[in-house]
């Protein structure tokens, strides 16, 4: 399953809340950005613009090129994760980045 960049994104605002010992009404407040949109937001449910990633990292005080660079690492991780094949049972490998395309089963009829 592919990682959303905005999932990650949230992954790492949440960190740095909890980091600090925050509640997610105090960081809406000093950000001024709804509490449920900001929470939409940490859980990678809302694509956040720039301004709004840089006011939420205002009100963190980490600076958005932080966020941003853990979040490239993360993404790099997972990708990584991701594309390494897997070894079955029978001793062969599953490379999950590999896209196979089946084509459906076609009836057909016989009169």
């Amino acid at each position: 399953m592919t990682t959303l960049l905005r999932e990650v994104i949230g992954d790492v605002l949440r960190q740095a809340r909890l980091s600090q010992g925050r509640t997610l009404r105090e960081v809406s407040d000093d950000a001024r950005v709804s509490l449920g949109y900001l929470s939409e937001v940490e859980r990678g449910r809302k694509e956040a613009s720039s301004e709004l990633l840089s006011a939420i990292c205002g009100a963190l005080e980490v600076p958005l090129s932080r966020v941003l660079t853990d979040a490239g690492e993360t993404m790099e991780r997972r990708e990584r994760v991701a594309a390494r094949p897997v070894a079955t049972a029978s001793g062969a490998t599953i490379d999950y980045s590999t896209r196979v395309v089946i084509p459906q089963a076609v009836s057909m009829a016989v009169a």
